[in-house]
């Protein structure tokens, strides 16, 4: 219990800190909201009109610190204000309806990845020196050195326009209303691919590395030597003792993933225009939404700080060494 409770209060701190951060970083930006309406109109809003409208988003002329304290309640209550580019639309409704769509993308696709990536980097591991170690190394390695925005484009441009086999963009085909229906559904499943398929890649190499290099190092402990030389089966030594065991790294590894989960996967989603949290965050910065911008950090903080805190309390159950850390 003092374990934990010494956990929590430094997780409960580091979100105290990524707040105040989160409440600085977009006022540290040239310009807001009003200023670019102002613009926007060609100077010919009167200075009534334009309090008004600072009036109506929330932009107060108060002290910083006031709206420093004003922010820390609304966090607390859990009414993040609304937002500016989709006013009168609520911040949580808002980025309530992103992270249906990011959870369900980058949740499947970091889970899948987790397999591919642990299954080939296990059998690379345990062919090491062989053309198929040498292939997944090669490609694993190749896969997290090239950008995610390449990745996207490359696989937008071939099997979007060149191709056709995918649509370009969208979660779903317009003309469907959002339905729990095979026709709806299908669409949703069918639009997916091409995301699904540049996370996938993207995710799976930096899998294989890890489980690759944490298997090798367990290879020649003594209980693989034992039960080799029992006369156990290949595929039995690799996958019920070398492998179980050298997925305890990348299970932390999985565990930090799911956590930037909420996080939304930027690139990927406003190359094919997905409506999730990353493409919902980009849109809130180029219209200056304080908000949206605000409220999207403080759950990308809040799901990085359970999954680190997830992690810590699976090491002690594991290793109760570690509490003395």
């Amino acid at each position: 219990m003092p374990f934990l409770l010494r956990r929590v209060l430094f997780y409960l701190a580091a979100f105290l800190v990524a707040a105040t951060i989160n409440f600085f970083l977009p006022r540290l930006m040239p310009g807001d909201p009003v200023q670019l309406m102002f613009a926007s109109a060609g100077n010919a809003m009167s200075p009534e009109n334009l309090q008004a409208l600072k009036l109506t988003f929330g932009f107060v002329d108060a002290p910083l610190w006031q709206q420093y304290l004003t922010y820390l309640q609304s966090i607390v209550t859990g009414d993040l204000g609304r937002s500016i580019k989709y006013f009168p639309l609520p911040v949580t409704e808002l980025l309530g309806r992103a992270i249906v769509w990011t959870a369900a993308l980058m949740g499947t696709a970091t889970i899948v990845s987790f397999a591919l990536g642990s299954l080939l980097g296990a059998i690379a591991a345990w062919r090491r020196g062989g053309l198929f170690d040498v292939t997944v190394s090669v490609g694993a390695i190749f896969a997290t050195s090239v950008p995610a925005v390449v990745t996207s484009l490359v696989v937008l441009f071939v099997f979007g326009f060149t191709l056709g086999w995918f649509p370009s963009g969208y979660a779903a085909a317009p003309s469907l209303d959002p339905a729990f229906s095979a026709a709806y559904v299908g669409s949703v499943l069918y639009h997916a691919v091409l995301p699904m398929l540049t996370l996938c890649t993207v995710l799976t190499g930096g899998f294989v590395v890890t489980m690759r290099n944490n298997m090798i190092n367990l290879l020649g402990e003594d209980y693989i030597v034992m039960a080799q030389a029992k006369g156990l089966s290949d595929r039995r030594v690799m996958l019920w003792y070398a492998a179980r065991n050298a997925l305890l790294p990348t299970v932390s590894s999985l565990a930090i993933a799911l956590g930037m989960v909420l996080g939304g996967s930027l690139v990927t989603e406003v190359v094919f225009n997905y409506p999730g949290l990353g493409n919902v965050l980009y849109q809130a910065i180029i219209a200056r939404d304080y908000p949206v911008i605000q409220g999207q950090l403080l759950i990308m903080t809040a799901t990085m700080l359970v999954a680190n805190f997830i992690v810590d309390v699976s090491y002690v159950l594991l290793d109760p060494r570690l509490k003395r850390a």
